[in-house]
């Protein structure tokens, strides 16, 4: 299974007609019969002006075989397309291996957190995730991951996990909690050294997104 995450930057006070054309009229036309969505979002916090998706295939032919057939299907260059284009200022794309697939929260109603971090060359992204996957059940004490992928292409050396809360209070209670436990404590004394960029945006999910 291949993952991909595209990050549209649009034009400012246009956020919400890129997620209006994407819950409607892309949703209609492609549904996940051109790659499976897993989720969209809006960026609250961080980057602005954003919106992410995430779209999921069984491999890189797939992938390529199915991008073909949405770009060759006319609705979707006669009705989607015109409606985004005016609207985008940058589209980025990272293909991403699931060290951990995503999985649905216990209950909808959340924010989404996105991180993003970019390790030292030279194998440090490996150390990383080996240290993290083996705290991973200490931090999952006080809230649950909904994935973890290592990038494939757009950003070497580069992990992506998303978390989701309740709201914002929640998360500052669940960070604040895991700093305090001692097996979490450990994994971060060792995992800072291996990192040399780390980035976190807080997303709001769109009525369409089927992570919620």
């Amino acid at each position: 299974m291949i993952y991909e995450l595209r990050t549209y930057t649009v034009k400012p006070g246009t956020l919400g007609d890129m997620v209006k054309a994407a819950s409607t009229v892309s949703r209609e036309i492609r549904g996940n019969d051109y790659g499976k969505l897993e989720g969209y979002w809006s960026t609250e916090i961080g980057a602005l002006n954003q919106v992410m998706h995430l779209w999921s295939y069984s491999d890189f032919n797939e992938r390529a075989r199915l991008r073909a057939e949405l770009a060759a299907n006319p609705r979707w260059h006669n009705e989607y397309t015109p409606l985004i284009y005016p609207l985008l200022m940058r589209q980025d794309v990272r293909l991403l291996n699931a060290i951990k697939a995503p999985v649905a929260p216990a209950s909808t109603g959340n924010i989404y957190e996105l991180r993003n971090y970019r390790a030292k060359t030279g194998g440090a992204v490996k150390q990383w995730l080996d240290a993290f996957t083996g705290a991973l059940p200490a931090r999952e004490k006080y809230s649950k991951i909904v994935g973890l992928w290592q990038t494939e292409a757009g950003q070497p050396n580069e992990v992506c996990h998303i978390w989701a809360y309740p709201d914002l209070n929640a998360r500052a209670e669940a960070r604040a909690n895991a700093v305090k436990d001692p097996a979490w404590k450990e994994f971060l004394g060792k995992s800072g050294p291996l990192l040399e960029e780390m980035h976190s945006t807080i997303m709001l999910p769109a009525p369409h997104s089927p992570l919620k």
